[in-house]
């Protein structure tokens, strides 16, 4: 190869390392987003004070049902925690880290499967949504999308 096609090369690997660091960026952001609605929805469960939909009004219905929590363990923690580790990993994978990038993409893709089974659940089972549960799935859903671009969509070269 020429100095000059060593330099393209180089500037297209670098380019691709930029994008995938842009996508990994917005991933930490939105997880952020999550893990502030994770953590209003935490608060206000240990309060004990009733949380007011705005938007929708089914937030009680959801957040006081049999489907709200594994056993003992209200389902708004859980969340946080997956939030806070899409972040961390999403901030490591920005860095390079490769174990991360594919820790990521399995936890999002578990993340996925969980909103989407709880949002039938609000649907067809409980009949009522909950506006911060819809934004746990939306940010879920960027989350899946965005992980999917960087790992599968072809680099340019």
């Amino acid at each position: 190869m020429s100095p000059r096609s060593d330099r393209i090369a180089a500037d297209s690997r670098g380019n691709a390392n930029r994008r995938a660091v842009y996508v990994f960026l917005a991933i930490a952001a939105l997880a952020l987003i999550g893990l502030a609605d994770s953590v209003y929805l935490t608060v206000e469960h240990f309060a004990g004070r009733a949380v007011r939909c705005t938007i929708t009004n089914g937030c009680e219905e959801v957040l006081n049902s049999a489907y709200s929590t594994i056993g003992r363990i209200p389902l708004a923690p859980l969340g946080a925690i997956a939030y806070f580790l899409v972040f961390s990993l999403a901030t490591l994978s920005a860095f390079g880290n490769q174990i991360t990038r594919t820790a990521l993409l399995y936890l999002v893709g578990l993340m996925l499967v969980f909103s989407i089974w709880l949002f039938i659940v609000q649907a067809f089972v409980l009949h009522a949504f909950c506006q911060f549960c819809l934004l746990s799935g939306a940010v879920t859903l960027s989350l899946a999308v965005l992980v999917a671009i960087e790992r599968f969509l072809p680099r340019r070269s």
